[in-house]
């Protein structure tokens, strides 16, 4: 008999399935543009002042950058509500997204402060890291090629690569699909979201790969365009990471 903690079950799926993740994630974006347009603005805001703080500490900016992406499912969780909404047929509104946040539940502020605490020791280890391994100081975008990518980095933005996803790999496969379904399920503890989604992850670890490396790419083209583009890129992904949720974890009753 299945004890009320053990992961729910997965389903695995061929990993071109991501594509249809984004073709609906765009689908849900254009029937609610409004709401999705100012869930990216407010996190492009975000992106922007974080470029303007830090673009004379780009030892620090880097790993801010980085850690942006694992608290993310926490900041579109909103969008997730939004989704749903628009699977059941229903119209969503800005109404969709407050009773999200205001119902102040419990396991999504405990797994959202998690992801808040892994991505400030990776904010922490990268600044430490580039401020104490390289070769000169880094404090522009230049100096971090000049110090880190070219060859007088000595294999530090190696290093720092590395680190970086040995780090964010963990986090990846306890996030992919805990806060869509925390918010979708009341009856499920964040210890069970969290365990279905490593079973989602090491069920599917081709697709789950690829995924992760699409979300950073669109995120990476996001950051390269001054943030504008992350104003459509973050509520697409957003919604698409609820289908991602809704094709990996078998609905139970």
């Amino acid at each position: 008999m299945p004890h009320a903690d053990d992961a729910l079950h997965v389903r695995r799926i061929h990993s071109l399935r991501t594509l249809r993740w984004l073709a609906l994630g765009w689908r849900d974006f254009m029937e609610a543009p409004f709401i999705g347009l100012g869930h990216g603005l407010a996190m492009a805001v975000f992106g922007g002042f974080l470029l303007y703080v830090g673009w004379d500490r780009f030892w620090a900016l880097a790993g801010a950058f980085s850690g942006f992406l694992l608290v993310a499912p926490m900041l579109v969780t909103g969008l997730y509500a939004v989704s749903r909404e628009i699977n059941l047929g229903r119209e969503p509104g800005w109404r969709t997204v407050r009773a999200v946040w205001t119902t102040w539940d419990g396991r999504m502020m405990l797994f959202g402060f998690l992801l808040m605490i892994a991505g400030s020791v990776w904010v922490v280890t990268s600044a430490s890291l580039i401020t104490w391994w390289s070769q000169g100081a880094i404090h522009t975008p230049t100096e971090f090629l000049r110090y880190m990518v070219s060859p007088e980095g000595t294999g530090l933005f190696e290093f720092w690569v590395i680190l970086g996803g040995a780090m964010a790999a963990p986090v990846f496969a306890s996030s992919l699909v805990t806060m869509p379904l925390l918010m979708d399920r009341k009856d499920v503890s964040v210890r069970r979201a969290m365990m279905t989604s490593v079973r989602a992850v090491a069920t599917n670890p081709v697709l789950s790969s690829l995924w992760a490396g699409i979300v950073m790419v669109l995120t990476l083209v996001g950051f390269g365009s001054v943030m504008f583009l992350l104003i459509v890129v973050l509520p697409v992904l957003g919604h698409a990471s609820w289908h991602a949720y809704r094709d990996l974890v078998v609905r139970e009753s």
